[in-house]
């Protein structure tokens, strides 16, 4: 019986945790669809961070992949305040100055 006690308060912690934490999304302004994009985005752009570390070596179709997955973590991190996503900005910079420079060698050769 004692058991099963705790097992609703734990229960109820977590969904109380959980309206609290939407409630906080909420006041900033966020929809949970868009923070939640935010999330993949973020994982996305670890990924982009390290291709973007070996940015010569990437074969077109490599750099076409890049730009494409590019603009979805840019879109993500648009619907973001920025205060969210700080300690990300430095990969942030890093994948967007790697997005310009293919863009402008794809846009010159074109």
């Amino acid at each position: 019986m004692i058991i099963i006690k705790i097992i609703y308060v734990l229960t109820m912690v977590i969904v109380a945790l959980i309206g609290y934490a939407i409630i906080q999304l909420k006041l900033i302004g966020l929809n949970i669809k868009d923070f939640w994009t935010f999330i993949e985005a973020n994982q996305i752009l670890d990924k982009l961070y390290n291709f973007s570390i070996r940015y010569d070596s990437l074969t077109s179709q490599e750099q076409l992949i890049f730009m494409k997955e590019a603009e979805k973590v840019f879109t993500a991190f648009d619907k973001v305040p920025s205060q969210i996503w700080e300690e990300e900005y430095r990969k942030y910079q890093r994948v967007l100055e790697v997005y310009r420079s293919i863009k402008m060698v794809r846009w010159a050769s074109a």
